[in-house]
């Protein structure tokens, strides 16, 4: 009886000299061991992709901007990162099918070793006139990846990060934000937009929390149900601060008609996200802004219809300014406005809502001496 052949390797999905091995995922370096991928697939072979390297751009900075990409991936499965900083380092150095500026300026063969602070002040002022704001984020992203390579030594000879501003680097100046949006334009969004958009947008209103590290990521445990009365209870996302305080928000009737009480008041044992997608689960701060943003445009198309002037473009984030300038408009004193945004002094609050009201003011009257 002839021996039998070796059965053949069953394609797994899995890119060339990675392994699954005792729960997870293992890349076969040449020479230099195993190292440990995590668990998840794609990202095990994401990684793997940039080791096999198939442009040969092994040692650049592109090639170390996605291996950053892929270290912030295991820190925000790991809690350590927040999804929302992933999420704008991916839209900086982007992919070779859709390529950020990062990765378009910083083009091999530029290796990290061969960049200066004079070239990131070009890529700085190279996006100061339409995209000064943007142009900032993605050097902080450059920064944080240079950093990166500092801690962890991955450049021998790497000895600065030529984007700080110790290395003369100077940020494109940006303007503050003072968009106040108006209640026509508010209403007109609002009919427009799906119940999720209108749930942020409702409750970045009422509530004045920031939408894009609290209010995305609330479930229904900031509520609490009792006989009595309703609440929101949370602590607030805001900095580091060594005592966080917990903020109770009594229920409103507009936070009602936006949160119904269970049918038949039932406690709810599992926490489900307060937005969530069609599947249950949680939306992205960026998903669910890029929906704000379409339904910007559709209301346009409709105010364009009736010649009516266009909407500017606003974010969920001046729903908040909304919020707490309507309520410093109807008197509320600032010490209330102040305890909801979070904000150390009442100054802050006072700076923070007179800068989106530029309604004209009436003159002097007082009769004159002359």
């Amino acid at each position: 009886m002839l021996p039998m052949g070796r059965k053949r390797k069953v394609d797994n999905g899995l890119e060339p000299r990675v392994y699954f091995s005792h729960g997870a995922y293992y890349y076969a370096h040449r020479g230099a061991g195993w190292e440990h991928l995590g668990v998840d697939k794609d990202a095990a072979n994401r990684k793997a992709r940039i080791y096999n390297d198939p442009g040969g751009r092994a040692g650049t900075l592109v090639y170390w901007l996605d291996m950053f990409v892929a270290d912030c991936e295991a820190r925000v499965k790991a809690g350590s990162l927040a999804a929302r900083t992933l999420a704008d380092y991916r839209d900086a150095i982007g992919t070779d099918e859709k390529p950020g500026a990062l990765r378009v300026f910083f083009a091999p063969p530029m290796t990290p070793a061969d960049v200066t602070p004079d070239q990131v002040q070009d890529f700085l002022e190279a996006g100061a006139e339409n995209r000064a704001t943007r142009s900032n984020r993605e050097r902080a992203a450059l920064s944080s990846c240079f950093g990166w390579l500092l801690r962890k030594k991955h450049c021998p000879g790497l000895m600065v990060n030529p984007c700080l501003r110790a290395s003369g680097v100077q940020r494109n100046p940006e303007s503050k934000r003072e968009r106040y949006v108006s209640d026509q334009d508010y209403r007109d969004v609002f009919e427009v937009a799906s119940r999720s958009e209108r749930l942020m947008m409702e409750l970045t209103y009422r509530t004045l929390q920031r939408p894009d590290s609290d209010l995305i990521k609330w479930d229904t445990s900031v509520i609490v149900n009792r006989p009595d009365r309703r609440t929101l209870e949370f602590v607030q996302n805001k900095g580091k601060r060594r005592n966080p305080q917990r903020l109770v928000i009594a229920f409103s009737p507009e936070l009602e008609a936006l949160l119904p009480r269970p049918a038949g008041n039932v406690r709810q044992l599992v926490a489900e996200p307060i937005i969530r997608k069609l599947d249950g689960g949680f939306y992205t701060y960026s998903g669910l802004s890029s929906m704000l943003r379409r339904s910007i445009a559709t209301a346009n198309v409709r105010r364009q219809a009736r010649g009516l002037p266009l909407i500017e473009s606003f974010g969920f984030r001046d729903c908040k300014g909304k919020g707490a300038t309507d309520m410093w408009l109807a008197e509320v004193p600032i010490e209330k406005i102040q305890a909801l945004c979070g904000h150390k002094t009442k100054q802050t609050t006072e700076i923070y809502v007179k800068a989106r009201w530029h309604e004209a003011v009436q003159p002097n009257t007082v009769k004159g001496t002359a």
